[in-house]
């Protein structure tokens, strides 16, 4: 995991604003929320694991899981899951890989992060800054 310094960090926004704001460049609301936290994430990359783009907040007004719920923005940061890779070559592609691929736990839930990805991170930091801010 790898924390990015960003204008967003302490802003607070309706989170359907926020939603609206950065779902059209990629962004959805990460499966580990609950009705006062959550993140929305963005898959950057796939070639060393999946790397995503996480901005996570919390509820200061309201609960996630209701209308109008306003949030406040935490630290973005970088994440990496690495995948086992060859578990079922035979099923590799196709719509039985969606499913296979679909339950897998990552090995590593937090590996390195190359260095070059960290570039391409901050840049869609930037776009997501632009995107809410604009």
């Amino acid at each position: 995991m790898i924390a990015l310094e960003s204008k967003l960090e302490g802003a607070r926004f309706p989170l359907v604003d926020l939603e609206a704001a950065l779902e059209p460049i990629g962004f959805t609301i990460g499966s580990n929320w609950d009705y006062d936290h959550g993140s929305l994430d963005c898959k950057i990359n796939e070639e060393d694991g999946y790397l995503f783009l996480r901005i996570p907040f919390r509820a200061v007004e309201g609960s996630l899981d209701a209308d109008g719920a306003i949030v406040q923005i935490g630290p973005p940061f970088l994440l990496n899951h690495k995948y086992e890779s060859g578990l079922d070559e035979e099923v590799a592609t196709g719509v039985i890989s969606g499913f296979t691929n679909q339950f897998q736990e990552p090995v590593d839930k937090d590996s390195e992060i190359p260095p070059r990805h960290t570039v391409v991170g901050k840049q869609w930091l930037q776009k997501a800054e632009e995107a809410v801010l604009s």
